[in-house]
């Protein structure tokens, strides 16, 4: 079977570079996870977030002189809000009661009895039972997705799936530990949906591959190969519009909204990335990998008695 789709750029016939990048990627991230950890923010470790609106406008200097005045140093508060008139402070340690009425005295006394603050306060005992239950939720998550593609497709499909969007994960993980950003419970909530949205690029591509296998005739690796190349770029356009639209949102968010919100965008811009490059350039030769090492089905035999 000869596949109408002209064919840009042989995305399997390069498979070791694309290998070879992730791995570099991957190696990258172990070892700065290995070094220098995450870089937590409350919901993952003890600590007090507080979350102050004055009603007036307000700059970041401001607010740290305030925090100085309460007795609280060495903090770096980020102000927002539709007229920078909120402050939003992390505290790596809880915070007393006598601590944070100090901190809404000082507030009130600038800007007066309009300030209200709302206060997270996050107990050791309950980080470390976050960061486990976020672990179980990733695992079952990814667990969840191999058996549903297992069911729908065959096993090499659901193993291509499965390290693809493991990958999509680590990415977003090791990105954030090399660059030192803050993880938080949006930045878990960004790397569940990564793995949603890069298990739907890998199925269209999948599914396309599918249908032409039903009508190739795949004798040697060479026609597989060629009709794994044809199947991603008949879903080309589509994947592109789909992961477009959802990055030009992600984006959106991270130009425009608020400080809480943008590592949250920036973790889905990542993720959105990954996904569409892992679906094309990881999942799809991995399966024909795996395919490629299926022992052909022996003939049956044709009785000769009467």
């Amino acid at each position: 079977m000869h596949f109408n789709t002209k064919i840009r750029y042989d995305f399997v016939g390069n498979r070791n570079k694309f290998f070879i990048a992730s791995g570099i990627l991957i190696v990258a991230g172990i070892l700065s996870l290995l070094l220098f950890g995450l870089n937590f923010g409350v919901d993952f470790k003890a600590g007090t977030n507080m979350d102050i609106s004055v009603g007036k406008s307000l700059t970041q200097q401001d607010a740290k002189e305030l925090l100085a005045q309460a007795g609280i140093e060495d903090v770096a508060p980020t102000v927002g809000g539709t007229g920078s008139d909120r402050v939003s402070a992390r505290f790596d340690e809880v915070l007393t009661q006598t601590q944070i009425n100090d901190i809404q005295t000082e507030f009130k006394t600038k800007y007066g009895e309009q300030v209200s603050a709302e206060v997270n306060v996050v107990s050791p005992d309950m980080a470390q039972e976050l960061g486990i239950k976020t672990i179980w939720a990733i695992l079952i998550a990814s667990l969840a997705i191999m058996l549903y593609v297992m069911l729908r497709f065959e096993w090499r499909f659901a193993v291509a799936a499965n390290i693809a969007i493991l990958y999509d994960a680590f990415v977003v993980i090791a990105l954030f530990s090399i660059f030192r950003l803050e993880v938080d419970l949006p930045f878990i909530a960004a790397v569940l949906t990564t793995i949603g949205y890069s298990i739907n690029d890998k199925i269209v591509i999948f599914d396309r591959i599918r249908e032409n296998q039903r009508f190739a005739q795949i004798k040697n690796k060479e026609k597989l190969s060629e009709m794994v190349n044809a199947s991603i770029w008949q879903t080309m356009a589509r994947n592109i519009y789909t992961v477009l639209a959802v990055l030009v949102v992600a984006i959106c968010l991270f130009i425009f909204g608020s400080e809480s919100i943008k590592l949250f965008a920036l973790a889905k811009i990542i993720g959105l990335a990954s996904g569409a490059y892992s679906s094309i350039c990881i999942a799809s030769p991995l399966w024909m990998i795996l395919k490629g090492k299926q022992k052909p089905k022996k003939p049956a035999k044709v009785s000769t008695q009467p």
